[in-house]
């Protein structure tokens, strides 16, 4: 008798549904970039190019305006290496939550042909915070790194988000 009023405090189906996505990447080239929507909020995919690897490995930590790695899947004190951004042992690979950490716009630098900034990764327009290939933030108001959801790869070309 307990049971069924206890089952009824379950999350729905829906919700349950928003809780984890899980994205297919082989079509993703090269240089290529797509946005989904995981809780609502877009997440940027990036296959970066071996140059926006290396142009984000050679940021010196102590010219970033925030220095940690704001990665769900790391400890909160991790630095903002590039490492500590990209994917685990698949650093071509960045996910993170595409909005700006300013005033939670939407930046621009997903579509081919968008301005990418100085630096060459994301540029959010209303205020004029520019992010690295690594989306960590270099110039601008915003205060913090564009954040590292929860993911995993379930595969060698699906990435499981939440």
């Amino acid at each position: 008798m307990l049971w069924p009023l206890l089952d009824q405090m379950n999350p729905d189906a829906s919700t349950l549904s928003l809780a984890s996505t899980e994205v297919d990447i082989a079509p993703i080239e090269e240089g290529q970039a797509i946005t989904v929507m995981w809780r609502g909020k877009p997440i940027f995919i990036r296959h970066r190019t071996a140059k926006e690897i290396e142009e984000a490995k050679d940021v010196k930590l102590d010219k970033l305006i925030d220095p940690l790695a704001r990665n769900a899947n790391l400890p909160d004190d991790a630095p903002a290496t590039d490492a500590n951004r990209a994917a685990s042992e698949r650093e071509p690979w960045l996910v993170m939550i595409g909005i700006c950490t300013h005033l939670g716009c939407i930046p621009k630098g997903q579509a081919v042909g968008d301005y990418k900034g100085e630096f060459g990764g994301w540029f959010c327009p209303c205020h004029g915070s520019q992010y690295d290939t690594a989306g960590r933030i270099r110039i601008g108001p915003a205060p913090q790194n564009m954040y590292i959801p929860p993911y995993a790869f379930s595969s060698d070309t699906k990435i499981k988000i939440g």
